[in-house]
């Protein structure tokens, strides 16, 4: 009897310190599931919140500009058909349309926000008013109808500058959001990661050793996405996040890295083209260059006539190429807008003498009379001295080169419209009516192949560059006239 109420009583201490742990563990034990809950819960959060990124606004990104594409598209063919007629150009013009309608309707179905949807809204009536007055000039060129040209390109550039306009707008929007869900996710990152480091202390204040590495398993990738989240929020698009498990921490890893990628694409595209070109095209051409300098030199042995021949050809060819690739490479890089310029004033008298100067060779060789007409006090133009000469160069050269032996070339300068005009008049072939507004263009040329098509189009984008204009005047066997016009 006495051995069974001491097992009794043994049984109940024994219960009475078991209950007791058991209540520390289980403390321990929720305060892990409390924490480990709240963090897959703002790890989903994240997740969820990327995904939409992706799903919504990074694919609005890359529909708008798709949409501009196309819009860029419709322009140009619909101006030329305008000039020439030519009914595969109306063709490729109403294939552009409807990739601009079927980029619309895209951006339509995953648009978010009223906001959103209320810019497409305006581009789709910008559109339709744009369509409506292209079909009415068709339909007017089609019946062989006058109408006022004019009216009719003022009224389209306006519906297609509230096109892109609009487009800017909508992609402002998707930006903002991108921001604003990024700041979200910063935050939602700061909390769960102070959450956890609390219940850590508090489980380890409880005697649970063990508590300390579960928590920090967790708090580990926590840490590293809310790093991520402010490099994102200030413009650091890397995707160098390694995170392996758990599982949701791993998607949403991949989900961020996919993301830095996609907002990285053009910056990566601008550098891959000009890697490729610099050290693919400039280098190896530079070196056989130098070998066949050396060459003619006689490093390698005396040559004979014949051999001096194909070299001095092997060396023409080999600086035309590389022109040609220094032209592809600062066309390339006016078009990304990373062209820099100096801009301070000055004068275009001494540019003028020093290009007339550095092309009298030329000059000499086909006798032709190099004429300079500067009327007037010729005022200061703020403009970038290296990038101006290479204007004028280009010009003077395309004169040269098209000017028949005895011909004339005239250059002249004047005060003109609050700033100052330049021309560049020539006796060669002259250009057809059709190409004038053409040959501006890249590897576009004249009827008489005007160069290989970047010189006149780099020329015009050093001129835009300087806020001013270029254009031509010609009528065929009449010669040509290059006008530059520069703000003072």
């Amino acid at each position: 009897m006495h051995m069974l109420e001491r097992y009794v009583r043994f049984r109940a201490m024994k219960f009475g310190i078991f209950s007791r742990l058991t209540v520390n563990y289980l403390i321990v034990f929720s305060l892990l599931v409390a924490s480990n809950a709240y963090a897959i819960l703002k790890l989903r959060q994240f997740n969820a919140g990327t995904s939409h990124m992706l799903k919504v606004d990074v694919r609005i990104l890359d529909y708008k500009k798709r949409l501009v594409d196309s819009v860029f598209s419709e322009l140009l063919y619909e101006r030329k058909y305008i000039i020439t007629k030519d009914e595969a150009l109306y063709h490729r013009f109403l294939s552009s349309k409807d990739d601009f309608r079927r980029q619309l309707a895209e951006l339509s179905s995953i648009a978010d926000t009223p906001a959103k949807t209320e810019a497409l809204g305006r581009i789709k009536a910008y559109h339709e008013r744009y369509e409506s007055l292209v079909d009415a000039e068709v339909n007017h060129l089609q019946q062989n109808q006058s109408y006022s040209k004019k009216w009719y390109t003022e009224e389209k550039e306006k519906a297609s500058n509230g096109i892109l306009q609009e487009s800017e707008t909508l992609e402002g929007y998707s930006k903002e959001d991108v921001y604003d869900q990024m700041k979200r996710l910063n935050e939602f990152g700061n909390s769960a990661r102070k959450l956890a480091i609390a219940l850590s202390l508090a489980a380890t204040l409880l005697g649970v050793s063990a508590c300390f590495f579960i928590t920090r398993s967790i708090t580990r990738p926590l840490t590293a996405f809310a790093k991520k989240t402010r490099e994102i929020s200030v413009g650091i698009f890397k995707s160098d996040l390694r995170i392996s498990s758990p599982p949701e921490v791993s998607d949403l890893t991949r989900a961020f890295n996919l993301m830095c990628d996609r907002l990285k694409a053009v910056d990566k595209m601008k550098l891959d083209f000009f890697s490729t070109m610099s050290h693919e095209l400039r280098t190896p051409l530079t070196s056989i260059r130098e070998g066949t300098s050396l060459l003619l030199e006689g490093v390698g042995g005396t040559i004979v006539e014949k051999q001096k021949r194909l070299l001095t050809i092997l060396a023409v060819q080999t600086d035309r190429l590389i022109d040609l690739v220094n032209s592809v490479l600062d066309f390339s890089k006016m078009e990304a807008g990373m062209m820099t310029y100096a801009f301070e004033p000055g004068s275009i008298s001494p540019l003028i003498e020093q290009t007339m100067m550095e092309m009298a060779p030329l000059v000499e060789t086909k006798r032709i009379r190099f004429e300079r007409k500067i009327d007037g006090e010729v005022p200061l133009v703020n403009m970038d001295v290296d990038r101006i000469l290479q204007v004028l160069r280009n010009l003077m050269g395309n004169a040269i080169k098209f000017t028949p032996e005895g011909g004339r070339i005239t250059i002249a300068a004047r005060p003109a419209k609050g700033g100052l005009e330049v021309s560049v008049a020539d006796t060669g072939p002259g250009i057809s009516r059709e190409n004038l507004t053409t040959i501006f263009e890249k590897f576009r040329s004249s009827d008489h192949t005007r160069g290989t098509g970047l010189g006149l189009a780099i020329v015009k984008h050093i001129v835009a560059a300087h806020g001013g204009r270029v254009w031509a005047e010609s009528k065929p066997g009449e010669g040509s006239i290059f006008w530059l016009w520069l703000g003072s």
